[in-house]
């Protein structure tokens, strides 16, 4: 497990700095680089295999009829997505609001835990530094189960709060690996230059710390809200009564696929990389201004 978390922090910790002469080694690459080679074919290929679904969902999401032949544009399956279509926008509530307070939740208890755990010494700190990653590595049938067993041991109904429990739970390690690879990279000497100027734990901590590590913290969020919305597994075993979107999804597939579920993909891939390219400029500029 030590192995584990030492190459995960490594891959998403701090970027080692560029020296002159790595700069001018990858400006000389870029120049006389072969216009095609091995690496850029598989990276192109990489990307069709990725991305042709999500072209072949965009196109039929304009096709007239339901069968897999396309026979011509229409606009019927947004008119039946915005329309007609009350319990799948109520499944996409709920999936929001677990969404959004999961990762809220997650996101303050990683923050918290990055910071102690990076800057305090106590008894057991490794050890609860590497079982904090147990949740990524595990299968989430198991973590489903372990969460229903414990929740109806303590006699607790079913429902969206035990959807944001779970949730929390297991979005935690990601924000918690988001915000302590950002604090990794923190200059100690600023909290150090705080103090004498007379700054109190508390100004220092929410003065200095955070506005330092906030574009590891709001990528912690991001992430958290990306996990908490397409899960199904753990959500299946905990929801009782309540249907989340891909819950409603998987309901509505099991007698075929609808083209109004291939609206909705649309509208969320649009949604997403709206607010995808808002916190990516935000962020820049966040970062800039700190």
């Amino acid at each position: 497990m030590d192995f584990l978390t030492t190459l995960i922090v490594s891959k998403l910790g701090k970027k080692q700095p560029r020296t002159e002469n790595n700069k001018h080694a990858r400006r000389y690459w870029k120049k006389h680089a072969p216009k095609l080679s091995f690496s850029r074919t598989i990276l192109g290929l990489s990307i069709l295999f990725l991305y042709i679904p999500l072209f072949v969902i965009i196109l039929y999401s304009f096709n007239k009829s339901e069968g897999s032949s396309f026979t011509g544009l229409s606009f019927r399956w947004y008119e039946d997505l915005f329309l007609r279509s009350d319990e799948l926008w109520l499944s996409l509530l709920y999936s929001s609001i677990v969404a959004l307070v999961s990762a809220l939740l997650s996101t303050i208890l990683g923050t918290m835990a990055a910071i102690g755990i990076s800057w305090y010494k106590f008894i057991g700190r490794n050890y609860i530094q590497s079982i904090s990653f147990l949740p990524m590595v595990l299968p989430e049938v198991i973590m489903g189960v372990s969460l229903l067993i414990f929740l109806s041991g303590i006699e607790m109904d079913l429902g969206l709060g035990t959807i944001i429990i779970a949730h929390t739970t297991f979005c935690l390690p990601f924000a918690y690996l988001m915000v302590s690879s950002r604090v990794d990279e923190f200059d100690y000497s600023i909290i150090e230059a705080s103090h004498d100027l007379g700054a109190t734990e508390k100004q220092t901590l929410f003065k200095v710390i955070i506005p330092a590590i906030m574009p590891g913290i709001m990528s912690g969020f991001m992430m958290s809200v990306t996990l908490s919305i397409e899960d199904f597994v753990i959500t299946s075993l905990v929801n009782g009564n309540i249907e989340t979107l891909p819950i409603f999804v998987y309901n509505m597939i099991r007698h075929g696929v609808s083209p109004v579920i291939n609206a909705l993909s649309f509208v969320l891939i649009i949604v997403i990389g709206l607010i995808a390219v808002i916190f990516r400029k935000g962020l820049k500029s966040f970062a800039a201004a700190h």
